[in-house]
């Protein structure tokens, strides 16, 4: 038997290769094979129909097309890079602006009077006022600035419109009282300044596009309470950067 066996080794050789041989596709599979197999192809015909000029040509422009997209990736790279340099401190600087805000109000609380009349009270007055200042300045120095907001026009990126007096010498939505102060990280929004702005005086030309929303009802002293309309003041920043 041995003897018999050893007399065909092709034939096993044969019966190995068709054993080990890939089982060929079926259904989709088989079909997207065949189309790319023909792709394939084609692009073989047709480079070789090409003249070597126009080879080398071909070439060049795929590699011009390979280093713009490379171009395109390194800049991307390098913005979101810088992008996260320079709003890294965001959200700290978002809880850090009440620290602020309370620093203000409590100095505010105190009567100048009362200052004159304690001297002790005058000293932690002046110190509070110096810790303000060194807070500010290294807001400034990370890039955290404060709104200006009073007498600028109502700009909805970056004032929140909280009511409306009636006020003919002020041209129409113009800021006459700021309630809360904005802040912004270099060039985008912490928070709105929250103010109040003047109606029925003199309308600018572009009033309607920096326009503030619309009273819902009448308030005290014939101020206007702004309906809130669902939206965040200073979105529109946000969804660039």
């Amino acid at each position: 038997m041995d003897a018999e066996e050893n007399q065909n080794p092709e034939e096993d050789v044969a019966e190995e290769e068709a054993a080990n041989r890939p089982e060929a596709p079926e259904g989709e599979e088989a079909e997207a094979a065949r189309e790319s197999e023909t792709a394939e192809a084609e692009e073989t015909e047709t480079e070789a129909e090409l003249s070597p000029e126009e080879k080398l040509a071909d070439l060049n422009d795929k590699l011009l097309r390979a280093l713009a997209e490379s171009e395109n990736v390194r800049r991307r790279a390098q913005r979101d890079k810088e992008d996260a340099a320079k709003y890294a401190i965001a959200n700290f600087a978002r809880e850090m602006v009440p620290v602020a805000d309370n620093m203000r109000r409590a100095m505010a609380s105190v009567d100048a009077d009362a200052r004159r009349q304690d001297p002790a009270l005058e000293q932690v007055m002046v110190g509070l006022e110096m810790t303000e200042r060194d807070m500010l300045a290294t807001f400034e120095r990370f890039g955290i600035k404060t709104i200006d907001a009073m007498g600028q026009k109502f700009d909805h990126n970056f004032h929140e419109a909280m009511f409306e007096v009636d006020d003919p010498s002020k041209p129409h939505a113009t800021v006459i009282q700021v309630v809360e102060t904005g802040y912004v990280l270099n060039d985008r929004l912490l928070r709105p300044a929250k103010v109040g702005v003047s109606k029925g005086g003199p309308k600018e030309n572009g009033d309607a596009a920096n326009a503030p929303p619309k009273e819902a009802g009448a308030a005290e002293d014939g101020q206007t309470a702004y309906e809130n309309k669902g939206e965040e003041p200073g979105h529109t920043l946000d969804e660039e950067l």
